[in-house]
């Protein structure tokens, strides 16, 4: 689901414990209770992407496989 960031009520965004300080390709991440909503750090101002916990839990799984 994409959304547009006035469609999307204030949320609490962080950046990943693995992003650097050098402004490089990086997401933020806000959690709600329906939804995670995933934003690109350099352009907040542009629309969110949202998943379900279910389907970002799957992600994070992926993800940190070697």
């Amino acid at each position: 689901m994409n959304t547009k960031q006035s469609e999307v009520p204030q949320l609490r965004w962080f950046k990943s414990s693995y992003s650097g300080g050098e402004g490089g390709d990086c997401v933020e991440v806000a959690l709600a209770p329906a939804a995670v909503h995933v934003r690109d750090s350099k352009d907040t101002g542009q629309g969110t992407f949202a998943v379900t916990p279910t389907a970002w839990t799957a992600f994070l799984g992926l993800a940190r496989q070697d």
